[in-house]
């Protein structure tokens, strides 16, 4: 049978028409399937499972949100400081040489102990001034009295008995300031009513304390303005913070303030907001002074200090803060879902071989004393499902490990 070519076109293009809708319509009834494949892997990629050895050796427990009293809190930093009458700076008020003196840094020092002997020329002068003024005074003080017996029998001039009365009073004067000169350079004025006159004074501490300065040495000469010693009472000290301007209207008087020192960051210590300074500084910062609760030996004066204070306690959803991880900006818990094994919040083991935990994302508020305020999303019952309250940060570190298998 004979055919033309216009009949050859006609069969060809139906038979390639018909091959197309069928591919067409192979496709489109494998599309679904793709897609709800893909989707599937979407919906999984924040589900981790465990195995009952896997569970064990994580060491999971499970448990639920609980309901604390929860302070909103101000971050700041500072330092520990000492009182101004709690650190005092010693000095020579009349220079000399140093004799004597054994202190070193860190001796703990009596009130009224001798801290050095100091040796000045000048002290004899002093000594001797004083002598002749005590004598002095006490011939002025009989001129007066016998002046004044001649007075009353008008013997004598009222003139006569005014210069006596003003030299009285002109050698009490001189012989006051020479004691004071003689008090302020250290010297015994015990052993100067006897007659006897040095040419050394000693130099007390006013405080008790810890020497935390030496700057002398045997036969080192030091003027009056010369510091030698500093001494420093370390049983009150008290915290100052640095406080952000913009928190301090929330910063009240008598607020609780915890914080930990640079040398011991393991241990936390407690004081009260005390004076609240009006004015700001250049960094835009207010300096907050703040009374420890209790003195304690272990601070010292220039710790560095982190501290939070307290601005006001009130009921939150909270977790232990190891419950929560954060990953790439986000925090996350991870919850049991209702297939895996049921387990209470002692458990240390499960059931069942195959346990299986989603991640969800949340929000996280204040945090104290190792609890952490937390923010479900709308649809999530918190107290439904069985939290991972130990152990999360392992089941993210296997829910990240197996994505990177599973993307190689």
């Amino acid at each position: 049978m004979m055919y033309t070519m216009k009949n050859i076109l006609v069969v060809f293009f139906l038979l390639t028409g018909i091959l197309a809708c069928g591919k067409k319509q192979e496709e489109k009834q494998q599309e679904p399937a793709h897609q709800d494949e893909e989707h599937h892997e979407g919906e999984e990629s924040n589900v981790v499972e465990l195995t009952k050895a896997q569970y064990e050796t994580a060491a999971i427990k499970l448990g639920t949100a609980s309901t604390r009293n929860l302070s909103a809190v101000v971050t700041a930093n500072g330092v520990i400081d000492i009182p101004p009458q709690n650190l005092v700076s010693i000095s020579a008020p009349l220079g000399g040489f140093v004799r004597k003196t054994e202190l070193l840094q860190g001796m703990q020092v009596k009130k009224g102990q001798v801290l050095a002997t100091i040796e000045n020329p000048d002290f004899i002068q002093i000594q001797q001034d004083y002598l002749e003024t005590e004598s002095k005074l006490e011939y002025a003080q009989q001129e007066y009295s016998r002046q004044l017996e001649l007075s009353k029998e008008n013997i004598n001039a009222q003139k006569v008995l005014q210069q006596a009365t003003s030299e009285v009073k002109t050698q009490k004067a001189r012989l006051a300031g020479l004691k004071e000169r003689l008090i302020t350079a250290g010297i015994n004025l015990n052993v100067l009513q006897k007659g006897t006159i040095v040419n050394s004074a000693v130099i007390r501490s006013p405080i008790s304390g810890s020497v935390t300065t030496v700057n002398v040495n045997l036969g080192k000469y030091v003027n009056p303005t010369d510091v030698m010693f500093e001494i420093v009472d370390t049983d009150h000290l008290h915290v100052e913070l640095s406080i952000f301007e913009q928190d301090i209207p929330k910063i009240k008087l008598g607020q609780l303030v915890r914080f930990t020192v640079s040398n011991n960051p393991g241990k936390e210590y407690l004081a009260k907001v005390y004076l609240i300074n009006q004015k700001i500084n250049e960094d835009r910062t207010v300096r907050v002074h703040c009374h420890l609760e209790k003195d304690d030996k272990g601070l010292l004066p220039q710790n560095f200090v982190k501290a939070v204070i307290e601005t006001g306690a009130n009921p939150v959803t909270a977790l232990p803060s190891q419950a929560i991880v954060d990953f790439e900006g986000e925090s996350y818990i991870f919850v049991q879902r209702a297939e895996g094994a049921h387990t209470d919040s002692t458990s240390k083991g499960a059931e069942s071989e195959g346990l299986t935990f989603e991640m969800v994302q949340v929000s996280k508020g204040v945090s104290e004393n190792g609890y952490t305020q937390i923010k479900f999303p709308q649809e999530f019952d918190d107290q439904a499902p069985k939290i991972v309250l130990k152990g999360a940060y392992a089941l993210l570190s296997k829910l990240k490990n197996s994505e990177e298998e599973e993307g190689h």
